[in-house]
């Protein structure tokens, strides 16, 4: 990992930085205008971060002081091993640090405590144009041929 960066669990005195790169995210996504996520949704889920009943996790990049990338990750049972999954939710890098190894180096350190948790894998999904994450994801996983259906309710 390169020495001008590190990764480490998002603190409460992080809000106001991770929330900046949290709504970067969600622009990237779309989820804009009347796309866009609930305030309390978000308010929800920076709180999961600090409940220890919560299976939802949060892991920050940071350098010189300023967070520059996010990654959310959260374990579950599954029907085929004893083991939770471990399900790589959310991995964004701030623009202006893009190129740097930080999602690697996020997705690393997921791999890192998934391990530690017992967990066999660790999985995510992303949209099929989001080439540019992709030629990393295909360095550091394989594509597992899955297709995701979905329905809103």
């Amino acid at each position: 990992m390169p020495e001008d960066f590190f990764i480490r669990p998002v603190e409460r005195a992080d809000h106001d930085q991770w929330l900046r790169l949290w709504e970067g995210y969600n622009v990237f996504y779309g989820r804009v205008g009347p796309d866009a996520l609930a305030p309390e949704i978000t308010a929800c889920t920076w709180q999961r971060f600090f409940d220890g009943y919560e299976p939802v996790h949060a892991l920050v990049a940071e350098r010189e002081g300023r967070l520059i990338g996010l990654s959310h990750y959260l374990f579950h049972r599954t029907t085929v091993a004893i083991g939770p999954n471990c399900y790589l939710q959310d991995l964004f890098t701030a623009e202006a640090a893009r190129g740097l190894g930080v999602g690697r180096a996020l997705i690393e350190e997921v791999y890192r405590r998934a391990r530690a948790m017992g967990a066999p894998r660790v999985y995510w999904q992303t949209q099929e144009s989001n080439s540019v994450a992709r030629q990393l994801y295909d360095k550091v996983a394989d594509l597992s041929g899955f297709i995701v259906y979905r329905k809103q309710l």
